[in-house]
């Protein structure tokens, strides 16, 4: 046969040498490899997406509730303490902490790897949640923990405080993660010295002015989000910041009247952030439904912190779409920033009440 291709290739002058056809045909088996090959790639490639698809949608389920009182109660069994005011609201605070931290995937809004760079849903989660924490352990500082405007803030407190107000998507030098970590730490070392009879260091005034003082702070953070939340179909917003004083006055003209809306990939990331304030709040709240029991009692309050709790509550049930939907206000779709804005609007409202409630003697 090959005598017989020498031959063919004499007369067509198309060579005459057998290292000429084993070239070709080297060639020609390259080519038929590398053509093959991609396939190959393909189907790893395929699967490590697959996987690292699995991975972020596991991540992103935010987590269940958890019940502040049986925290409460098992933290001071295992330190064998009995119950003190204010080991409630320190332990929720600890505990919420400690859940952002150790939840599925751990911590995530500094990650800069797949699947968690892609994610943004539970980052913004994270963000309301530490928010909140943020506001509590100001708190804590400023007036739980001080029995008047001249008093001396606790060092712990102190120092929680600053570690939670870190920069909360910092990667590396130092992660987020630490600095959150090193709060949590001071906080159990706070509850240490509150439950131990012989610390006469470490104090919880459970006031009614202590409590208008937090509750004042989470009236804004709620009327923000419910603004932003409101804001997903597009409202004509008439300007009402110098409204009820005659010699109010600001910094800079703004526009009387002007069209406000929430960009379209945004609509998303304030959703989650609501529902994950909504979470942190639920356990303060209860928390304090514990601490300031006494408090709510005289003044015939504790139903209406119960009602506020259980309009936060209706912001964690579970979304059956696969996104977040952005439908006109009375259009064919469903307009999920609407419904948790609904939620929103009547938590604060209801914590505006308890607050006037409050400052009744």
């Amino acid at each position: 046969m090959d005598k017989v291709k020498r031959q063919w290739h004499k007369l067509t002058g198309k060579g005459d040498s057998v290292s000429e056809l084993e070239s070709e045909s080297i060639a020609s088996d390259t080519q038929r490899r590398e053509r093959k090959k991609p396939t190959w790639l393909v189907l790893p490639v395929l699967g490590v997406m697959l996987l690292l698809l699995v991975l972020g949608m596991y991540w992103s389920y935010t987590p269940d509730t958890f019940n502040v009182q049986a925290r409460t109660e098992s933290v001071l069994a295992q330190k064998s303490r009995a119950p003190v005011i204010g080991a409630a609201t320190t332990v929720s605070l600890i505990s919420v902490a400690e859940t952002l931290l150790d939840k599925r995937g751990g911590y995530l809004s500094n990650d800069v790897t797949p699947p968690s760079v892609w994610l943004d849903n539970m980052p913004n989660w994270e963000y309301g949640v530490i928010i909140q924490v943020r506001d509590m352990s100001k708190a804590m500082r400023e007036a739980f923990s001080r029995s008047q405007s001249q008093s001396l803030e606790d060092k712990d407190l102190a120092l929680a405080e600053s570690r939670f107000n870190f920069n909360n998507d910092s990667w590396l030098f130092p992660p987020t993660e630490k600095q959150y970590r090193e709060g949590t730490k001071h906080l159990h070392a706070y509850l240490e010295r509150l439950i131990d009879p012989a610390q006469k260091n470490a104090q919880f005034y459970a006031r009614a002015d202590n409590l208008r003082y937090w509750l004042a702070t989470v009236e804004t953070r709620l009327g923000n989000l419910s603004q932003r939340l409101s804001a997903s179909v597009g409202q004509q917003r008439l300007n009402i910041d110098l409204a009820g004083e005659a010699g109010a006055a600001q910094a800079t003209p703004a526009p009387g009247d002007e069209f406000v809306k929430t960009p379209w990939m945004e609509i998303d990331d304030i959703y989650f952030e609501a529902r994950g304030s909504a979470w942190a709040l639920i356990h303060f709240l209860r928390a304090v439904e514990q601490d300031f029991a006494d408090v709510l009692q005289k003044k015939n309050a504790r139903v209406s912190l119960q009602q506020i709790i259980r309009e936060l509550e209706a912001t964690q049930h579970r979304v059956y779409s696969p996104m977040i939907l952005n439908g006109s206000g009375f259009g064919v779709l469903a307009n999920h920033s609407l419904v948790m804005a609904s939620y929103i609007s009547r938590a604060n409202a209801a914590i505006i009440d308890l607050r006037e409630l409050l400052a009744q003697g």
